[in-house]
């Protein structure tokens, strides 16, 4: 018994002090925790090293390019072959031959310089004309600007307008005291007598909202709301031109000369309903197929019957059409805001 305590006791000695750790075939599950922690930590240690690496590869290669760049974009002079291409129909080279001198004396004009590193003569010509397609752009985009915001950029002049015409006093002698209600009945007695009566019954409407947008408190005209009343009205007067044109030269077509003396004739009686109705059927008429269908099967005749002179829809005519009866309903807005009627039925919606 001595005998086999003393070699396990021998045994034990001789594993303690062997420094090689034995191996074994099975692992603890901390050890293959940790050393599933130890793996992913080096991979993502090297990818992020990688993403560093690419990251300073790319700025080199910007910086690189910056260097070699032209000096195009410190001149502002565009490529012309970008432009070339962006434009929507470039001329041949053909349409666009003109002399060197020509050339150089257009580019400086403009401010650019008449040459650039490595560029031909040709190459000259066509920067030139693609300055050119941005100017016309540009001036295109002026033209179509919205009018409304142009209005609203015109209110505070108009009121300083305004302020300066009420400080001199009324003038008197102005046509718009034309005398009494518009008789509908000359729409079929005789309608250039309306001419006169229409053009002077709105441009009185016209200037009493006018006055109406001066003689509101200051605090009112300098707020949001109040700005965008003066434009709308600044924008209708503006809309409303083409038609005091038309009134003056007598040329307005007869079914819109009746409608709008209708129009008128309520107006002025406080009959804003029936000057709504009137308004309805001269934008958008009351046909049964107001864009046009004429021929329905073997019923061509009665088809055509049904759509008459005054049942055209004359909003749908041209943009100019649209925004001077666009500008008569607000007309009829303000006026029954200034004048309202002594029985409620005849307000609009």
């Amino acid at each position: 018994m001595d005998g086999l305590l003393a070699e396990v006791a021998a045994k034990r000695k001789a594993i303690e002090s062997d420094p090689v750790p034995r191996q074994t075939k099975y692992m603890r599950r901390g050890d293959l925790e940790r050393l599933r922690e130890e793996q992913e930590r080096k991979a993502k240690e090297e990818r992020e090293a990688a993403k560093e690496k690419e990251r300073k590869d790319k700025e080199a290669a910007e910086n690189a390019k910056k260097l070699k760049a032209p000096s195009r974009s410190a001149t502002n002079s565009p490529h012309p072959d970008s432009l070339m291409r962006d434009s929507a129909s470039p001329l041949p080279d053909s349409a666009f031959n003109i002399s060197n001198e020509e050339t150089i004396r257009r580019l400086r004009s403009k401010g650019q310089p008449i040459r650039l590193f490595g560029e031909s003569d040709k190459d000259r010509r066509l920067r030139l004309r693609a300055l050119e397609l941005i100017e016309e752009k540009g001036h295109d985009r002026q033209a179509g600007q919205n009018d409304f915001k142009k209005a609203l950029e015109d209110v505070e002049n108009v009121e300083r307008e305004l302020k300066s015409k009420s400080s001199k006093g009324k003038k008197k002698g102005d046509a718009e005291q034309d005398g009494g209600v518009l008789d509908l009945e000359l729409v079929k007695t005789d309608p250039d007598k309306l001419y006169p009566i229409i053009y002077y019954a709105l441009k009185r409407v016209l200037k009493e909202w006018e006055e109406a947008m001066d003689e509101r408190p200051e605090h009112v005209k300098r707020s949001t709301q109040g700005k965008l009343a003066a434009a709308t009205q600044v924008q209708s007067a503006e809309y409303l031109k083409p038609l005091f044109k038309t009134l003056r030269s007598r040329t307005l077509p007869s079914d819109m000369l009746a409608r709008i003396a209708e129009i008128v004739h309520h107006m002025q009686k406080r009959q804003y309903q029936r000057a709504n109705d009137s308004y309805l059927r001269l934008s958008i008429g009351n046909a049964p197929w107001p864009i046009g269908v004429t021929m329905v099967g073997i019923h061509e005749r009665s088809a055509r019957e049904k759509i008459s002179s005054d049942q055209v829809a004359h909003v749908l005519n041209d943009e100019v059409s649209r925004k001077y009866i666009q500008s008569l309903k607000r007309l009829l807005t303000f006026s029954q805001t200034k004048y309202p009627p002594e029985d409620v039925s005849q307000l609009m919606g």
